[in-house]
């Protein structure tokens, strides 16, 4: 029973734009709800704490007495509103709330803030989209054009997908190392290897970069995994062989019956044995094959 709901994903603003992060509180029992702020490398801060039936606000440190942030905790809401957003706006939010001792996180908003004049700008060498079959190795690519930026970065490369929100999966350089590049080149490349993909590497990659005091998102690579299928062979009693071979196991079902005989009723298999084995997705649990 999920009974604090929060608009999760990435969003994306320009400096200057407002945006709210909604969340909804259908806790009876939770008695304080939270706002916290997670910048990329960085410990999450405390925004706000506001009491259950209360529509006092409590913010905290950079945030106290900051017209920029305010909150709507009216009818079931806790809305977090950002007005004049800016570059050091971007982090991923977190709405929580608490039942006695004990504080509860769902899953958190990311807010990717873009502004002119900035002295470098991040691209993805690569189409919008990446086709791969099952088993392959695929590398995304990062390329950063810093212009006349030549501090050091720090790369961080998200996914998204179905089955799951924006989340962090990977880290790349460090704030105290500058990206190896030849001379009188302005760009540098970061590569995200994926060897063997299986139908758990699909989603939506974004890369971002942090550099020369700023956070920049680059344009998303969408990854499509084909070929994924796997056969079951069951071997019963008095010689009786079926084959079923389950193809297409995101968008269809198509069971070809290889080889057959009816089976009277009462037989049993003795054993199974699985030539390829790949876990179901969770469009396919309601199937059951055994």
């Amino acid at each position: 029973l999920i009974l604090l709901r929060q608009e999760s994903g990435l969003i994306s603003a320009n400096v200057g734009e407002e945006v709210t992060l909604s969340c909804f509180c259908e806790d009876e029992f939770a008695s304080k709800y939270y706002w916290y702020k997670q910048t990329l490398g960085q410990k999450p801060e405390l925004i706000s704490m506001s009491y259950k039936c209360e529509t006092n606000v409590n913010f905290h440190g950079e945030f106290q007495n900051n017209s920029r942030f305010t909150l709507d905790n009216t009818n079931g809401r806790n809305h977090l509103r950002i007005t004049d957003v800016r570059i050091t706006d971007t982090a991923t939010y977190y709405c929580a709330h608490s039942r006695s001792y004990k504080i509860e996180f769902i899953e958190g908003t990311t807010l990717s803030v873009k502004g002119s004049g900035l002295n470098f700008q991040l691209l993805i060498n690569q189409s919008a989209s990446e086709t791969t079959k099952h088993g392959d190795a695929v590398t995304l690519s990062c390329t950063v054009h810093t212009g006349t930026c030549d501090g050091e970065h720090s790369v961080y490369w998200f996914r998204n997908s179905e089955e799951s929100h924006a989340g962090l999966i990977y880290t790349q350089g460090d704030r105290n190392s500058s990206c190896p590049r030849k001379p009188n080149q302005q760009s540098c490349e970061y590569n995200l290897p994926i060897k063997s993909v299986d139908h758990s590497h699909a989603g939506t990659y974004y890369c971002a970069v942090a550099s020369c005091g700023h956070i920049l998102f680059g344009n998303r690579t969408k990854v499509i995994i084909t070929g994924d299928e796997f056969k079951l062979i069951f071997l019963l009693e008095r010689g009786i062989f079926l084959g079923i071979k389950v193809m297409s196991w995101k968008n269809s079902l198509s069971v070809v019956v290889l080889t057959g005989l009816v089976l009277k009723s009462g037989v049993r298999p003795v054993r199974y044995e699985t030539e390829t084995f790949k876990k179901w997705s969770r469009d396919q649990d309601r199937f059951r094959l055994l």
